[in-house]
């Protein structure tokens, strides 16, 4: 299973960057996982959303291929760790293709990439600033790759 994760802009808080590489390296263990960050938008106009959105689309559409793509957004698929963990087994025997994550930057994700998304997943109905949902995501991709390889992980 080969996994990537998109997002715009680098994440800024050093705390969250250092809880980023560790859990990419542990889940590079397990599985290859690339992260990919976009140009994010800066200088525009925030009461132009549009601009925004469609300024950072363009660079995640660069990188999505054949990828099975997978938009977080708060209106998407409620899962379980464990239903998360059946799902990325499932995508894995059932094609082998490279699972793509693309997580948005502070307004989201345009809806031009949400069209394109194969499933579009929340991580919770709470709201997250989209920083800390990249660690949300990273974490629930790592704990689901435990859950698959028979390893024990806190509950």
């Amino acid at each position: 299973m080969k996994l990537r994760l998109l997002w715009p802009g680098r994440t800024r808080s050093p705390e969250f960057r250092r809880l980023e590489e560790a859990y990419l390296e542990r889940i590079n263990r397990m599985a290859p996982c690339r992260l990919i960050v976009t140009r994010e938008a800066r200088g525009f106009d925030e009461g132009r959303p549009d601009r925004i959105l469609d300024f950072e689309a363009e660079g995640l559409e660069k990188h999505l291929k054949d990828d099975y793509i997978i938009c977080l957004i708060d209106r998407g698929r409620d899962m379980s760790s464990t239903e998360f963990a059946r799902f990325l087994r499932q995508r894995e025997t059932a094609s082998g293709q490279p699972l793509a994550f693309v997580a948005g930057g502070f307004l989201g994700l345009a809806e031009r990439v949400l069209a394109r998304a194969d499933l579009k997943l929340s991580l919770s109905r709470m709201t997250f600033s989209h920083e800390l949902s990249r660690i949300v995501l990273l974490e629930q991709v790592y704990r689901s790759l435990t859950i698959l390889r028979g390893r024990s992980y806190a509950k």
